[in-house]
């Protein structure tokens, strides 16, 4: 063999090795990628809740007698002090002197109530007018920076609440005053032996008719309820939490409302103390809680949220925002480690990866609060495979 053809031969044999090499080598791994982002971030507590009326009236009859028929069908409206259904007092009545005395009673008890109602419309009137003061206080104290924007958030709350609770004291109120006005109208019914036409019975309030339990024409004892009245643009929302859930969160706490494709806002208003027990559908029994939260007004130009009492809406309730956060998809990160007590992703590197340790703030269903390293402008991994591992050359198939 000459010189000439050994060299042939080892270039050919070199050339051939870096052909198995290169034909063996590991492939790039497809991969698809997201890139790190820095946005507002919220997490929230997801569930569905019902529509309640605020304030729901129980019209009853003010005295035993003979119902006419009542043509109000639910759905419609009525209006405050307007006649509802009306009552002729029967015959025995007008001669019953133990009937005579029961509207006395009621009379009395009625009065008592609506003294009962003013007390309470006026303490509730001095709390407003003192959790106004002090929201004042507090938001001329943050002004000079002596206050924290979360105290004046705190009075802020107290104002709305007590608002809420002066409107309820109110709505008592004139509910106590149209029941005196029924009861005592009643009596002067049952001693003037009545007009052929009945004593009307009228609404304590403007709205719509939820319910009618007695629409047919038919005698009638004193107190039977006859129909369920309210007024639909006074709404709240009713939610049950897992008690988990429920400790997370605080009054005032922000809500997102999505009913029918519309957005609405809200706030936590009170989360009740006492929990119940509940079976989910998988028959799983489950400490529940109910949460109650506000509607805001709608801005300039929005319609109010169209729905009746009862109606399911879907909320979002705000336990933690971040106005400036660094956002990585849930699905890029895994756990790192035996302990499963931290977490990882695998970011690029031109064309392979790198594993990097991240601590994490917060998650929610999508995206996660990441507090230490990843920074805006990064791509990592999302739905990474076993296959993948540290150093590994992979290619972007989707993603930027």
């Amino acid at each position: 063999m000459t010189r000439r053809q050994g060299i042939a031969i080892s270039i050919g044999l070199v050339l051939a090795a870096a052909l198995l090499v290169w034909a063996f080598r590991p492939r790039p791994l497809p991969v698809e990628v997201a890139e790190v982002l820095r946005a507002p971030f919220e997490q929230t507590i997801d569930e569905d809740g019902r529509t309640r009326v605020r304030q729901r009236y129980v019209i009853a009859a003010p005295l035993a007698g003979r119902l006419a028929r009542i043509t109000l069908d639910p759905g419609d409206a009525v209006t405050a002090g307007a006649a509802v259904a009306r009552i002729a007092p029967t015959a025995p009545a007008l001669l019953d002197a133990r009937a005579q005395r029961e509207l006395q009673e009621r009379v009395g008890a009625a009065e008592a109530h609506v003294a009962q109602a003013a007390a309470e419309a006026a303490r509730a009137e001095a709390a407003l007018a003192q959790a106004q003061t002090d929201l004042a206080r507090q938001t001329r104290l943050q002004g000079e920076g002596f206050l924290s924007p979360a105290a004046r958030d705190q009075a802020e709350l107290a104002v709305r609440v007590q608002a809420r609770a002066l409107d309820a004291a109110m709505a008592g109120r004139d509910a106590a005053e149209h029941t005196l006005a029924q009861a005592r109208a009643a009596v002067a019914s049952l001693r003037d032996g009545g007009s052929r036409a009945g004593l009307p019975v009228t609404s304590p309030v403007s709205g719509q008719v939820l319910r009618v339990m007695q629409q047919s024409e038919g005698p009638v004892a004193l107190g039977t309820p006859l129909m369920e009245v309210a007024d639909l643009r006074d709404l709240e929302i009713v939610v049950d939490l897992l008690s988990t859930d429920a400790a997370r969160i605080a009054a005032g706490a922000r809500v997102h409302v999505d009913v029918a494709g519309a957005r609405h806002a809200g706030r936590v208003r009170r989360i009740e103390p006492a929990a119940f027990t509940k079976v989910s559908a998988l028959g799983v029994e489950e400490q529940r809680v109910n949460v109650i939260v506000d509607l805001d007004p709608p801005p300039p130009g929005t319609p109010p949220l169209a729905v009746g009492d009862g109606f399911r809406v879907d909320l979002r309730i705000v336990v933690l925002a971040q106005a400036d956060a660094v956002l990585a998809p849930v699905s890029a990160l895994f756990r790192a480690g035996g302990s499963g007590a931290d977490w990882a992703v695998f970011a690029l590197d031109g064309e392979r990866v790198v594993r990097r340790a991240v601590k994490v703030a917060a998650r929610g269903p999508l995206a996660a609060s990441i507090a230490a390293g990843l920074q805006p402008g990064d791509r990592v991994v999302v739905y990474p495979s076993d296959a993948l591992t540290e150093g590994r050359r992979v290619r972007v198939v989707r993603g930027r």
